[in-house]
């Protein structure tokens, strides 16, 4: 079973920049979708941004579009996400996952799809 751990995380500056990783072990990586889902105070999970197993598809929540970018490196059985331009709306605790669908080149958006979840990383955004 696959096992997901995200260092990372922490305080930063509106307008700033932050990168969480989240490695996975215990399983064959680039089988893997990874999603990052966050979640508020108060809110519920919602999706950030998704790439498949093999890299090609890439899906974003619109809130994240032209500031977070994902990417994987199957090398390294890692994911990261990239969040510029962070605004006070983006602090929440923040969570990858892992699923493996029937095609590598398949991601969701859907945390129900994801079976595998790290443990979580706060990322607070001051102003």
């Amino acid at each position: 079973q696959v096992q997901l751990v995200e260092p990372g995380g922490g305080l930063v500056q509106v307008g700033g920049s932050l990168r969480l990783s989240c490695a996975a072990s215990g399983g064959t990586f680039s089988t893997f979708a990874m999603a990052w889902f966050r979640q508020a105070p108060g809110k519920e999970r919602e999706f950030v941004a998704a790439i498949s197993g093999n890299g090609p598809s890439i899906g974003y929540a619109a809130f994240a579009k032209g500031r977070i970018n994902v990417s994987r490196d199957n090398a390294k059985n890692t994911v990261y996400l990239q969040m510029n331009s962070l605004k006070p709306e983006d602090t929440a605790v923040y969570y990858c996952a892992a699923a493996r669908f029937s095609r590598t080149s398949r991601y969701s958006a859907q945390s129900y799809e994801y079976d595998v979840w790290g443990q979580g990383t706060q990322v607070t955004v001051s102003s």
